[in-house]
């Protein structure tokens, strides 16, 4: 065993050292060290100081999201899928019962049987209907144009 030395201490904790010119951090006990509280997308310096923000952070506008305001509704789906010598594409019509980021479930009212669909192969559905659509950052709906 070798002698290290005297490294500093950190008033009466034996065993414990400080770097020269460090000091502990604000608000941390000698028992561990407590991260600050930090609310969800609130950006950080390098420093580790959180900045408050002000201005509201809205919702991208995404496909799944579409899908999920319009479950129940009956739609037509266009599928994509490339390099299958079997069948390139593929229509599917039904209820629209889930939509998840990368896939959605729809049924077949005559048959009963569910579908579950993966996005990446997804082209654009269509409806007969109109459709309930929330674009973040807006309250309501958009108005409808007349005369459709």
């Amino acid at each position: 065993m070798s002698n290290m030395g005297n490294m500093g201490s950190m008033g009466s904790m034996p065993g414990m050292s400080t770097m020269p010119g460090m000091s502990p951090m604000p608000g941390m006990g000698m028992g561990g060290m407590m991260p600050p509280q930090v609310s969800s997308g609130s950006p950080m310096t390098p420093t580790g100081t959180v900045i408050p923000t002000t201005a509201p952070v809205f919702e991208q506008s995404y496909i799944e999201n579409i899908f999920r305001l319009n479950l129940g509704k009956v739609g037509t789906f266009y599928f994509t899928y490339e390099n299958n010598k079997d069948w390139n594409a593929k229509i599917y019509k039904g209820v629209l019962e889930a939509a998840g980021r990368d896939h959605i479930i729809i049924s077949d009212p005559a048959t009963g049987q569910r579908f579950v669909l993966l996005m990446i192969y997804f082209d654009y559905a269509t409806f007969d209907e109109p459709l309930l659509y929330q674009y973040p950052g807006v309250i309501g709906n958009p108005p409808t144009r007349g005369g459709r």
